[in-house]
């Protein structure tokens, strides 16, 4: 494991842990992440940013759970069109040979294990890759059902992507998810503002840090960390 320094958007300004990456930073080292070839939906909240940093030469196309094959970026000016926008309500372009389809298909590419990889948003993953992310489970939050569930469980591989601490500094990996479960031992990756996590049967390890090392990071996580094997 080592603190990146190599990538352009990472160091155009000095990382500390005051100041970790934004989201569209993050969404960069998502993209590159992606393997060649690849079908993959992008969560609703920071994961749709990761279109912004897919070109062709990445050659993966991109689901949405509203009947959509081959979303790209976000629109801009003239480019909007109302009718055509992400699961996220946000306006999209398309890429030559977009397709659409009815909702009840799009859920049916997501069930039948024909994505090869999603990215989502959470509030807590846990050592077990356990994901939470649809309710806090207070009684005054509004619980948020859409496509999550489907997606946790249907794709080959389940990437979260998030910030590390919660608005009052606590860590959204934890030993255990207090939260209702959106998925069982399916996240694969972490990525947050300060580091990428991988989960595996063993626990966390730490493949990459953002501003921080890793004595740092092991106490703003609070749980048992290791360094990523190569």
């Amino acid at each position: 494991m080592s603190e990146r320094t190599t990538r352009e958007q990472t160091t155009a300004v000095p990382r500390t842990a005051e100041h970790p990456l934004g989201p569209e930073e993050l969404a960069r080292v998502v993209a590159a992440d992606i393997p060649a070839g690849s079908y993959v939906n992008l969560g609703i909240g920071q994961p749709t940013l990761v279109a912004n940093h897919l070109t062709a030469e990445h050659d993966v196309t991109l689901h949405t759970e509203n009947g959509m094959l081959g979303m790209g970026r976000e629109a801009h000016g003239d480019e909007v069109d109302p009718d055509l926008i992400n699961a996220g309500k946000i306006p999209v372009v398309e890429t030559p040979g977009c397709s659409y389809f009815h909702h009840a298909d799009s859920f049916a590419m997501m069930r039948g294990g024909h994505l090869d990889c999603c990215v989502l948003g959470a509030f807590q993953v846990d050592v077990e890759g356990n994901l939470a992310n649809w309710h806090t489970g207070k009684p005054e939050a509004i619980p948020a059902v859409g496509g999550a569930m489907d997606l946790a469980t249907g794709a080959k591989q389940t990437f979260v992507m998030m910030t590390l601490l919660t608005k009052k500094g606590q860590s959204k990996l934890v030993e255990k998810c207090t939260m209702p479960l959106t998925g069982v031992g399916c996240v694969s990756r972490v990525y947050t503002d300060r580091a990428v996590f991988l989960v595996d049967e063993d626990g966390l390890s730490v493949r990459e840090t953002f501003g921080t090392d890793f004595e740092e990071l092991q106490e703003l996580v609070g749980l048992p960390l290791r360094p990523a094997a190569g």
